[in-house]
């Protein structure tokens, strides 16, 4: 359901006691929050009464000590009022903002444990948007929302009981114009539901379209499309801010409506109940107090329409939330076995995968075994499936057929986590976080220590550059890794993979970023390492290849032949001695 279709124009009733369901943690405070407001109603309306009683009782009679103390009964009122009123906001807000932290949580673990195709189809704006704007818009269903509705409610019903009991001549006069007021306030409250759909959507738009565009800035000013990025922006920008006047306009022109409305009952009121203090039919007191009822009658009924609009939007954003929680698109972790060391005996057995279910297979009964300390480089052209092994061999996909043993055991009897734990893969595309150098090697693990990671940056060479960086380990990589060369991501990203001592070590093409004295500093590390595990490369490089013990060649997901780089070589009609022609004679003229 796109953000679009989301909106639905009936309230969900079922939809808003999943959201107060939330509060279950917080009962306490909600309870209390409710019950402020069952007190507060009826206590706003002893104001005016008392006021009457002041004017018909005292003042009109002169009694000056009466009038003293009704005065001080009123100003105690008002006291209480505003202490009350005081924890009610506070503690109707606390509400809100416990229970979207919560959610922000629940929200966060969930998008981290999702398979990575919701990743492969979804804009990173979009979950951004998910986890934070639309949570926000779920705090207003607590702090501007339901309970502020129902305060609302009951302030309107106290405010008219009393006006009732007080005159129904005057109450029925102050309520002829309530028909205008009702119809102006749903024309209101439609309008702006509309208008603040809109400018959710546009939020999002923009959210994913800021993301991408700063994400890829290097690409747009390497080709010069900064000014049609620009105009694309604007566009979005206007859309924006075209829906967020259509809701202005609204507020511009229901609240001096409304100021009308409220002018037009009280010149009735004044108008009728002038008539009735000329014939005694009505107290002047009742006179004064009237403006009063009127004035906390129609506060409620103008700010009622916006509420329920803002009650409307948080349900909206909750909707879409609740739809991302449940997304249950991820690897299911039914696995008991959690081995604390693998012996690295890797098996595919007639492997298909496919990243859509009805997409088509990008392997295709693929078949290979690894055993353990041994290396198998996997070469093939753009497509043909590489990078599809590691994804698999890491679960972070479920195959279609087939199955993948490690040591002897079926993937998916494994734990994922205690899997992951054993497993090391260096990307070619890296990623460093916002943070110190360690931190970027260590990924917050505790359990791993400053020494353990000088080991084994020394072990690659790494330790040299990262010392002579401001603050060595402690210097503080911007983010991305802005302000590190390629090479010096890479070699950070290998540290951060020995570190870990994996027990199945994968390059992805790991060394295909750096530059020939980097890779001179590092392939003597490579070298010692794999002998030591089991180990998968993915390269272009003839130097990462040479070494292995067999070479798998894919070929558009199929395996078209496996064997050591010697006796692939001595196939005349080989794929892998075709592929050796075109990519690799360059890089062995060079060696």
């Amino acid at each position: 359901m796109s953000d679009a279709t989301a909106s639905q124009p009936k309230f969900n009733f079922s939809l808003f006691r999943r959201v107060l369901s939330m509060v279950k943690p917080y009962k306490t405070t909600f309870w209390f929050c409710v019950s402020l407001t069952v007190v507060l109603a009826p206590l706003a309306t002893l104001r005016p009464k008392l006021l009457q009683k002041m004017v018909d009782d005292y003042i009109t009679p002169g009694d000056l000590s009466g009038m003293a103390l009704i005065t001080a009964g009123i100003f105690g009122l008002l006291i209480l009022e505003v202490v009350l009123r005081y924890f009610f906001l506070y503690n109707a807000n606390w509400l809100g903002q416990a229970t979207i932290r919560d959610l922000r949580v629940k929200v966060f673990n969930h998008v981290t444990g999702l398979n990575l195709s919701y990743f492969d189809r979804t804009p990173i704006g979009q979950s951004t948007t998910r986890t934070i704007n639309d949570i926000e818009a779920i705090n207003t269903i607590f702090s501007e929302g339901s309970i502020t509705i129902l305060a609302d409610l009951l302030t309107i019903i106290a405010v008219m009981t009393m006006m009732f009991s007080t005159s129904w001549e005057l109450t029925l006069v102050v309520l002829s114009v309530f028909p205008l007021l009702i119809w102006g306030s749903y024309q209101f409250k439609e309008s702006v539901r509309k208008s603040y759909e809109k400018v959710r959507n546009h939020i999002a738009t923009m959210n994913a379209f800021l993301q991408e565009r700063i994400s890829g800035m290097r690409i747009v000013q390497i080709f010069t499309a900064e000014e049609r990025e620009r105009e694309k922006f604007r566009q979005i920008n206007r859309d924006y801010t075209a829906a967020n006047l259509r809701s202005i306009l609204a507020y511009a022109i229901f609240f001096p409506v409304v100021e009308i409305i409220s002018a037009l009952s009280l010149g009735l009121m004044v108008w009728y109940g002038a008539r009735g203090v000329l014939s005694a039919e009505v107290t002047l007191g009742t006179l004064v107090a009237f403006p009063l009822y009127i004035s906390m009658l129609y506060r409620p009924i103008r700010m009622l329409a916006d509420k329920f609009n803002t009650l409307q939007m948080g349900l909206i954003a909750a909707e879409r939330v609740f739809k991302l929680l449940e997304n249950n698109d991820r690897v299911q972790n039914t696995g008991q076995l959690a081995p604390q060391k693998l012996q690295g005996d890797v098996a595919f057995e007639r492997v298909h995968f496919a990243y859509t279910p009805d997409g088509d297979e990008v392997l295709k009964g693929v078949s290979f075994r690894i055993r353990p300390a041994e290396t198998l480089a996997i070469v093939g052209s753009t497509g043909s499936g590489k990078t599809t092994i590691i994804s698999l061999l890491n679960r972070f996909y479920d195959i279609r057929e087939g199955r993948i043993l490690i040591d002897g055991q079926d993937l998916r009897h494994y734990d994922v986590f205690a899997l992951r734990n054993r497993i090391a893969v260096v990307l070619q595309d890296v990623f460093l976080f916002s943070g110190t150098v360690l931190e970027n090697i260590t990924l917050r693990d505790t359990h791993i220590s400053e020494a353990r990671v000088i080991e084994a940056a020394k072990m690659i060479g790494a330790h040299e550059f990262i010392q002579k960086l401001p603050g060595g380990y402690h210097y503080q990589v911007m983010e991305r890794g802005a302000t590190l060369s390629m090479g010096q991501r890479q070699l950070i990203s290998f540290v951060r993979a020995l570190v870990f001592n994996p027990d199945i070590l994968i390059l992805d093409e790991a060394t295909s970023s750096i530059d020939p004295e980097s890779e001179a500093i590092i392939q003597h590390a490579i070298e010692t390492l794999i002998a030591k595990r089991t180990s998968i490369i993915i390269a272009h490089r003839l130097s990462t290849i040479r070494h292995a013990t067999n070479i798998l060649v894919l070929d558009k997901g199929k395996v078209a032949e496996i064997g050591s780089h010697e006796a692939l070589l001595e196939r005349p009609d080989g794929k892998y001695r075709e592929l050796y022609e075109k990519q690799f004679v360059a890089d062995a003229g060079a060696a």
